[in-house]
């Protein structure tokens, strides 16, 4: 335990509060780290956001102008749902990022975090009329599970707000047209894995697709049924596997802390 953690009594209520949320900030700064790792950037034009507690929405976002291999605790900026800077900072907030960020966390109190990138196979799927295909495991895990949004130009209006939040629904994964795909989450952690695994599925679809063999699709049962083997969700199996989103992300701090410590600071 370091010695900052030692400092905080558990009787102070604003000291925890503090903690919780610097906790919050290291957590997605290594988000951001982790994205830029394994080359999902858009150079500073895409942007992950994570809900600070408390009664008054207030958010996490990126400085708009640094790169993700930047990006550290300290020096992500605190927005309102408006998009404004909630305390001074010498950075701004990209609007059009906000204006996607600040529709969904307005719409769905369970998202916590929201991820979006424009990256090459994420967008060669989003072109694509049929979308995400069955076609291997990984993508199995958005089978039913995904959402779609029609393109209507970079996302600076206002009024997009209301049919992107329409077309998410309840989903927590979502292909934007023309555009990129987008994740949400109760914690940055899980949502980094699932945008992870939905840039992996785009990734072998675009591989498989490049063959030009005919490609096999299993049936809708099997897909369903490793839909819910894959989200943790009742699938009535002989072995539990349960732990493996912690443990996956267990793995990935140790691999954030190697190559890029200072996104703590």
């Amino acid at each position: 335990m370091s010695t900052a953690e030692q400092q905080i009594p558990v009787s102070d209520p604003a000291a925890a509060r503090d903690r919780t949320e610097w906790d919050l900030r290291v957590e997605l700064a290594a988000v951001y780290r982790l994205v830029a790792h394994f080359k999902m950037t858009d150079l500073i034009f895409s942007h992950i956001s994570q809900r600070l507690p408390g009664e008054e929405p207030r958010f996490l976002i990126n400085p708009y102008g640094l790169l993700f291999e930047e990006i550290t605790a300290s020096n992500l900026v605190e927005v309102g749902l408006d998009g404004e800077l909630f305390t001074p900072s010498e950075y701004r907030v990209n609007p059009a990022g906000f204006v996607i960020h600040s529709a969904i966390h307005a719409a769905r109190p369970d998202a916590h975090c929201v991820l979006h990138t424009h990256s090459r196979n994420g967008c060669a799927v989003a072109a694509q009329k049929g979308g995400l295909q069955p076609i291997n495991q990984t993508s199995m895990e958005f089978y039913n599970r995904i959402a779609y949004h029609d393109y209507e130009g970079v996302a600076l209006n206002d009024a997009e707000k209301v049919r992107l939040v329409e077309d998410l629904g309840d989903k927590n994964a979502m292909i934007l047209r023309n555009h990129g795909l987008l994740t949400v989450g109760d914690s940055a952690r899980r949502t980094f894995l699932r945008m992870f695994y939905l840039e992996r599925a785009c990734e072998m679809q675009v591989a498989a697709q490049s063959t030009g063999q005919e490609l096999i699709v299993p049936s809708p049962e099997v897909c369903e049924h490793t839909a819910r083997q894959l989200n943790n969700e009742n699938s009535a199996d002989d072995h539990d596997n349960s732990d493996n989103w912690d443990l996956a992300w267990s793995a990935l701090l140790r691999l954030v802390d190697r190559i890029a410590p200072d996104y703590r600071s």
